[in-house]
């Protein structure tokens, strides 16, 4: 089954992006995938594969429940390469308690195990016999909580293997574990960080450098307790990180990933090219026409410049549209590319998604698009941005993508029932792109 632009669920439900990885000459891309129902249930991990980041082929489930620990579900993780081999790791699951009404979900009542596996090909993953449980759960509060300690993010450092995970502290604020291992089979607790204002519990911990610079991504929940939109969010931040005593110091200043808040759980890895690329999860409130529900924003290049995380268009994707038209009932394809210069009180409507400089922001109106699905959540703005803006606007099916003076902000936001008109309000004229 092969997908364009957007990796979508292949049918059911999938949320966190996996084991996202460039090896033996292609893109993997695993991810969170209950295979039996477009819902929330026990993880398995789906697989996909990509030569470019744009067109992408679903294989079969890779990773699926088999052992004592993993029993309940495969939560998220990582992977990386080591002597022409894929390590994947990831968070096993075991329920302490079975609601009887739903075997399926547990409403919290788990506990958590770290677990790893291998493939020689990143074909085919052997879940009965090659599993093992590298972090048993958690038994000592003051380092992390049994239930909610998961994600285990892996990479190589100078001098070994580095993993970090996220948990929830017993003083009630997210907290990162660090770990070190030299053969990626044995690990070895090094150091822990935590913090006040970053919520509750840290999902998703990615650590990697970018330009020489140490950065951080990862996903608090509650860090946006009074919101209508949704208390658990992605943050990215430039941080200090000591190789030798896995220190890590965190300012008080962050940014969103994305400015739509629909996005979450991102993962990094290094593109062919050496760059450093992430892929995200969009959260959906409704299926679509009762069958499948998530999918993944388009792969973004993560750079910093003057102290400021950009998120940019991969050039893969962005180098595929090159053929002008002059109306979206000429995308066939169902997907399509705005390139808009826009002054201040100049506005956009993409299919009833409404766009509009406004006040030193890009403002983001969905209201059209998600009547009777849910409440609150419609109208997104962007931090002030100055003078002539510059828009690259993708819009899929089920999604719009709004970079900003090229990645400086992106508003992305899940819609339903998008129309086939734009209508621009604008003093430039702008232009329509679908691929060749």
């Amino acid at each position: 089954m092969n997908q364009k632009l957007h990796l979508k669920a292949p049918g059911n439900w999938i949320n966190d992006p996996n084991g996202f990885i460039y090896y033996k000459g292609q893109y993997h891309l695993f991810y969170q995938y209950f295979p039996f129902g477009p819902m929330w249930g026990k993880m398995h991990w789906g697989h996909a594969v990509s030569d470019d980041l744009f067109t992408w082929n679903h294989k079969k489930v890779a990773l699926f429940p088999t052992k004592y620990a993993d029993q309940d579900g495969c939560f998220s993780g990582s992977a990386v390469e080591h002597d022409g081999t894929m390590f994947l790791y990831y968070t096993g699951v075991r329920y302490t308690e079975i609601n009887p009404e739903n075997i399926h979900q547990c409403n919290d009542k788990y506990e958590s195990s770290q677990m790893m596996l291998t493939s020689k090909d990143g074909k085919k993953f052997d879940n009965f016999n090659d599993k093992k449980v590298i972090l048993p759960p958690i038994t000592d509060r003051k380092l992390g909580d049994s239930v909610h300690t998961r994600d285990p993010k892996v990479w190589k450092g100078k001098d070994g293997w580095y993993m970090v995970l996220g948990t929830a502290g017993e003083d009630g604020n997210g907290k990162l574990l660090f770990y070190k291992s030299n053969d990626l089979y044995q690990w070895t607790y090094v150091n822990s960080f935590s913090r006040e204002g970053y919520g509750w519990m840290w999902e998703c911990p990615d650590y990697f450098k970018v330009n020489g610079q140490d950065m951080l991504i990862f996903s608090p929940m509650g860090i946006m307790m009074d919101s209508i939109i949704g208390e658990n969010q992605s943050v990215c931040t430039q941080v200090d990180f000591d190789e030798d005593t896995c220190e890590i110091r965190i300012p008080d200043s962050y940014q969103y990933i994305d400015y739509g808040f629909d996005l979450y759980a991102p993962q990094t890895t290094l593109d062919e090219e050496g760059r450093r690329v992430m892929v995200a999860w969009l959260r959906m409130p409704k299926a679509v026409d009762d069958e499948w529900n998530g999918m993944f924003c388009m792969p973004r290049v993560v750079e910093v410049k003057n102290g400021h995380i950009y998120f940019r268009v991969h050039p893969n994707i962005k180098s595929r549209f090159t053929k002008k038209i002059s109306s979206v009932k000429d995308a066939l394809q169902g997907y399509y590319y705005i390139s808009i210069d826009m002054d201040e009180g100049d506005s956009l409507n993409v299919g009833g998604y409404e766009i509009e400089y406004i006040n030193h922001c890009i403002q983001t109106d969905r209201t059209a698009l998600y009547q009777g699905i849910k409440e609150g959540g419609l109208i997104f703005a962007s931090p002030e941005v100055d003078g002539n803006v510059h828009l690259d606007i993708f819009v899929d099916q089920n999604m719009v993508e709004v970079f900003i003076n090229d990645g400086e902000y992106v508003i992305s936001n899940v819609v339903y029932g998008l129309t086939d008109e734009v209508v621009m309000n604008t003093k430039k004229e702008g232009n329509i792109y679908i691929t060749e």
